[in-house]
């Protein structure tokens, strides 16, 4: 028995060290070169499995470097690069580096001038020298020296970034999630490193995109199916008209112009990255911009109930309004994809829908038995007075007539 718990004992004390030593290598700093090599610094890089290793030697004003990508998979491509002129992916100078399907290692300059690039090789804009690449247990690095004579200067824009190879060239990279994210900033002289745009770790594009998320979903996704459900179930409570109205003519206009808010911010954002374009995202919502438009519109023309053509604007304005709720709902969870955030938000948002489809279950169910309640109960006044629907002559036998004040 005690010889057991000491087995016991010590298989958890080596799964522990294991676990141990595996989370401490995965830092920069403890990292030793298979050829020896050494550098002054080094960074761990927040997104990619990445991490920067460099020296920076000012009397000749030279940058080596060695880029690693851990946890990686032959079929892929990297790169690393400087930006001299700007944040992001256009007017990056990289280094790029893939196993070929012989095994053998490429690795070349390319400049990008912009997002439709395709890896070209071709010369930097600094010089480069020492150019190699290596590829063992999942892990690819580059090594390279580079001269920053050239106005590059000590604190700079950089990024690093993966993607797919076809054959033996690179394919675009995912536009989504940490592949938006692999930018930042980098003082070879103090050693010190952060993201782009600042101190806040988050850049002024991804404020935007978050904006235009949390607008869309607000507007579209919720506040829609909520004016639709007070539209079609608080009018069968008496108590509540007009109020259902007004209600409902509130909560869309202001669904409205919450929703058009998120869509310029979402154009303005499509517009500022010419090279990034999620089409089916992006179609949807324009379209679901022109039917909402042309939905505030017939709320202007809307005829009064007893008009011969207000079916056909009944069977108009329901018809966009669902269209509407679709589409916004659709193209939410598409949203979700792009811009991959943290799981409980999707999760928090699905929780919402299903909370209003119950509900708006529940109340369809109530409404029909309330209409053929109603139904019911004219029937057997028409049977007692044997003189029509209602006493008075009149034809009153709609359920919710007299209810809505022409507010249907």
């Amino acid at each position: 028995m005690g010889l057991d718990l000491r087995m016991v004992s010590l298989c958890c004390i080596m799964v522990l060290t294991t676990m141990f030593l595996s989370t401490y290598a995965q830092t920069c700093s403890n990292y030793a070169f298979a050829s020896n090599a050494v550098f002054s610094a080094c960074n761990d890089l927040p997104v990619l499995n990445s991490f920067l290793h460099y020296t920076y030697n000012p009397s000749s004003q030279t940058l080596a470097i060695a880029y690693r990508h851990t946890n990686f998979d032959s079929s892929k491509w990297v790169a690393w690069a400087i930006n001299p002129t700007s944040q992001g992916m256009a007017g990056s100078q990289a280094l790029v580096a893939f196993q070929q399907s012989d095994g053998s290692m490429r690795v070349y300059t390319s400049p990008i001038k912009d997002y439709t690039t395709q890896l070209a090789e071709g010369k930097l804009s600094f010089p480069v020298s020492d150019l190699s690449a290596t590829y063992s247990n999942n892990e690819i690095i580059i090594f390279a020296t580079l001269g920053l004579q050239n106005g590059t200067g000590t604190t700079m824009n950089h990024v690093w970034q993966e993607g797919q190879l076809s054959g033996n060239a690179p394919t675009a990279h995912a536009t989504s999630g940490d592949n938006i994210r692999s930018m930042g900033t980098l003082n070879v002289l103090s050693g010190q490193s952060g993201s782009a745009g600042g101190a806040s770790g988050v850049s002024s594009k991804t404020k935007k995109r978050n904006i235009h998320g949390v607008l869309n979903a607000i507007s579209w996704g919720i506040m829609m199916p909520l004016g639709a459900i007070i539209a079609r179930y608080l009018r069968v409570f008496p108590s509540a008209d007009p109020a259902w109205f007004y209600l409902h003519v509130t909560c869309q206009t202001s669904a409205y112009i919450i929703g058009v808010s998120g869509w310029a911010t979402g154009i303005r954002l499509g517009s500022q990255s010419p090279g990034i374009q999620f089409t089916g995202h992006r179609v949807i919502g324009i379209i679901l911009f022109c039917v909402a438009t042309l939905q505030v519109i017939a709320l202007l023309v809307r005829p009064k109930k007893e008009h011969k053509h207000r079916i056909f604007w009944n069977i108009y304005h329901h018809s966009l309004g669902y269209s509407i709720i679709i589409l916004g709902i659709i193209n939410i969870f598409k949203g979700f994809d792009i811009l991959n955030p943290e799981k409980k938000w999707e999760r928090a948002y699905t929780a919402i829908i299903v909370i209003l489809a119950i509900v708006a279950a529940t109340l369809e169910a109530y409404t029909w038995f309330v209409v053929l309640k109603r139904k019911k109960a004219a029937n057997a006044e028409k049977m007692t007075n044997g003189n029509g629907y209602a006493t008075n002559g009149t034809n009153e036998h709609y359920p919710y007539r007299g209810m809505t004040n022409g507010r249907v």
